[in-house]
């Protein structure tokens, strides 16, 4: 199962994350994960949310880009090594991961990826009894 991600297009300028997360706020939309990319121009800011359909109206109300991506999210045991396992298990079926972000808490683990190729990533995960979280267990 996939969970959506949003990008948000970002100038380079002082405020435009704060901008971002006051929307957020203001419609009751909770962050659950994100990850700030930048270039010379512009920041990517991707990001989980509690609900998706109302933080994209919200921003493009605001005038902000944004874009949908199907992501996967697994949770793994907070201690050296488990990331690497089943980084390893992805690798031998040659899934490569675009990229990845993650977040700890406690003796958990959620790690968001976005594989190359979303049906064999997802196959493999489920062949190798990894957890794969949805929406509702983030």
């Amino acid at each position: 199962m996939t969970i959506k991600q949003l990008s948000v297009f970002l100038e380079n300028k002082t405020g435009r994350i704060n901008e971002v997360t006051k929307i957020l706020a203001k419609n009751n939309i909770n962050m659950h994960a994100f990850s700030m990319a930048e270039t010379t121009d512009f920041g990517i800011l991707r990001l989980i949310v509690s609900d998706v359909d109302k933080a994209v109206n919200a921003l493009r109300e605001a005038s902000f880009a944004v874009i949908l991506t199907d992501v996967v999210c697994l949770s793994c045991p907070n201690v050296a090594g488990s990331l690497s396992a089943i980084m390893e298990k992805l690798a031998t079926h040659d899934i490569f991961i675009e990229y990845m972000y993650a977040f700890a808490q406690g003796d958990e683990a959620h790690v968001i990826i976005r594989p190359n190729n979303l049906p064999r990533c997802l196959e493999t995960l489920q062949q190798e009894s990894c957890d794969v979280l949805d929406k509702d267990r983030l």
